[in-house]
Parts: structure tokens; C-alpha cells; sequence
């Protein structure tokens, strides 16, 4: 097959192997960390590929294509595709796909992981003992909060959200209420769980997790008036999309003790944090590492070049993005 694409970063030899078994010919960007529009056009401008492998982290946009207007297919290495312009790529008649159900497992263990960590308190004690402050037993030190039979409220009931929702409670004992614009009822026989609006979902719920995409609707979909809605000893969990959470508002109602909590794994201005975010002790930040897993990032690096192949071969991928 005489193509030849562009990736903006390594991918997993899983991937690029099938690329070679085809005769798919390619060239990947050298940085290791999220490469500047401005290099991948500088890139792109080199050669006439007929496609490209991207990351969350590459804005796809005219200025992109019109660097290299051969370009007919796009395959994200990730579930979501807001970083690419849909619009423009249906104006160009470009194929665009993503990397959707691989990671849902992983994403769904760091959530819980994230919960277990900051209702046990454990990234406070690991701190204070690397300071040194650790004197002796202390009924009083550190005390955190327990899970049994208290509620999760799960904003966004995908594979990824009922994961958590199973997790939790076959292995905690905790209640679930949910809100999704479509009701889950596999979910609702498995754990007994609850749809509500997400109003009363945050009201009423002990751990607030959020497992939803980033579209117009999710952006700040937890602001000022959903974090005071909650419950000032609730917990707040962001696996989902950085800006899905008004960060300002959150640094606000961690200082101030309108809610008890927080875990980030994701965050609005990625890589930047929020001022103030990481001078908390009540928040957790891990650095968007919910779905690394060997396993999942081999299994994406194949579903990407699988997308890129269909594409070449039959003028379509198998998992469109585009309605």
C-alpha cells in the first residue's frame, strides 16, 4: 500500500507494526511531550501524507490541513476528539476516528484509587511522615472518612461510570444515584441504583464522580453553584475532561470548606494548574494517568493504526467520530 502518514508522537510498537504489515510508510515527531501546532505544520508541510495519527493533545484545524491539504483520515490515540475542528474535517471530506472502550477498566480503578486515597487521607500521611512530623500514635491524626453505606453520585453513566458504580458497591457496600440524559438500567438492576436530576445528585450525594465528555453542555458543568450545592463534608472526582470543572471555583470551595475535597486527574488549562490548586492538602492531583496501562495503550496504538488501514482500504474507519 503506498501511503504514508504523519504521528505526532510515538505510539506503542503494537500499532506500528501494523502499519508496516500493510506498507503503510510513516514518520513520527520526535518530542516526547505534546508538540506546538506550529511544529506539526512545520512537519506536515515536509511531505504529501495521506494521514495522521493525533493526540488529545494536537489541535486538528484548517491551519493543520492547509499545511497538508493530502491528508483524508485522522485517528486520535484517545477516546475523546475535541481537539479536532469536525467541522472543518466535514467540509474536507476527512475521515476521523478514536480510540473508544479500551481504557475503561483502568480509568475506572484510578477513580476508586483516587477515593480510597482521599476519604483514608493517605497522600496527607505519606506527607507527614516524609517531613518528619510523625511523633507517635495519635487517635486524633489524620482521621478520614468511612465508605460503607454512604452514597456516590456518578455524573455520567458510560462504560466508564458504571465500572465505578460496580466497583463501589460490591466492594464497599455504598448506595448509587446517578444523572445521565439516558437511563442505565443494566446499571440500575446490577447495583439498585437511582437516577436523578444532577441537582439533586449533588445535593444528596457523599462522593460526587464525574465520568462525562467535553462538549458545550459539560463545559463548567461544575461551578460555583454546584460545588455550594453539595454536601460541606462531599467529595468531588475528576477523571473526565479538565475543563468539564470551573477550577477557579473548586480552589474557592476547597479554601473556604464548602465541600471536604477533591481528586484531579485531568485539569482546565492542562498542563497548567489553576492558582492555588496544588497549595491544598484537601486535593489530590495525579498527572493524567487514569488510563496507563500497558495493556490499554498497546490496545489503542492497534485500534488507531486498525482506523487508518480501514480508512486507506475501504474509504472509511471503524470508529467514526462523525455523524
Amino acid at each position: 500500500m503506498d501511503k504514508k502518514i504523519y504521528i505526532t508522537r510515538k505510539i506503542p510498537e503494537a500499532g506500528l507494526n501494523l502499519l508496516r504489515e500493510k506498507g503503510i510508510s510513516f514518520d513520527i515527531g520526535k518530542s516526547k511531550f505534546p508538540p506546538t501546532k506550529k511544529e506539526i505544520v512545520k512537519a506536515l508541510k515536509k511531505k504529501p501524507y495521506d494521514g495522521i495519527i493525533s493526540f488529545l493533545t494536537d489541535p486538528l484545524d484548517k491551519d493543520i490541513f492547509n499545511a497538508c491539504p493530502t491528508i483524508k483520515v485522522c485517528a486520535n490515540f484517545s477516546v475523546g476528539y475535541n481537539n479536532v475542528d469536525i467541522s472543518e474535517v466535514k467540509a474536507r471530506n476527512i475521515c476521523v476516528s478514536n480510540t473508544p472502550g479500551i481504557s475503561s477498566t483502568a480509568v475506572a480503578e484510578h477513580t476508586v484509587a483516587l477515593i480510597m486515597a482521599l476519604t483514608t487521607r493517605i497522600t496527607e500521611g505519606d506527607r507527614f511522615m516524609r517531613k518528619g512530623k510523625y511523633k507517635g500514635w495519635d487517635p486524633d491524626l489524620l482521621i478520614g472518612t468511612d465508605l460503607k453505606n454512604k452514597t456516590i453520585g456518578l455524573i455520567g453513566v458510560g462504560q466508564i461510570g458504571t465500572e465505578v458504580a460496580k466497583m463501589l458497591h460490591y466492594g464497599f457496600g455504598l448506595n448509587v444515584i446517578y444523572s445521565d440524559l439516558v437511563q442505565n438500567f443494566e446499571l440500575e438492576k446490577a447495583t439498585n441504583s437511582i437516577k436523578k436530576e444532577k441537582s439533586e445528585v449533588l445535593k444528596e450525594a457523599d462522593i460526587i464522580s464525574l465520568h462525562v465528555p467535553l462538549i458545550n453542555s459539560t463545559h463548567h458543568l461544575i461551578d460555583k453553584k454546584s460545588l455550594a450545592s453539595m454536601k460541606k463534608t462531599a467529595f468531588l472526582i475528576n477523571t473526565s475532561r479538565g475543563p468539564v470543572v470551573d477550577e477557579k471555583a473548586l480552589v474557592f470551595a476547597l479554601k473556604n470548606k464548602i465541600i471536604c475535597g477533591a481528586a484531579l486527574d485531568v485539569y482546565e488549562f492542562e498542563p497548567k494548574l489553576t492558582l492555588g490548586l496544588n497549595r491544598l492538602s484537601n486535593v489530590i492531583l495525579t498527572p493524567h494517568i487514569a488510563s496507563a496501562r500497558q495493556s490499554a495503550r498497546d490496545m489503542m496504538a492497534e485500534i488507531a493504526a486498525k482506523n487508518i488501514i480501514s480508512a486507506f482500504e475501504t474509504g472509511k474507519v471503524i470508529n467514526s467520530v462523525i455523524n
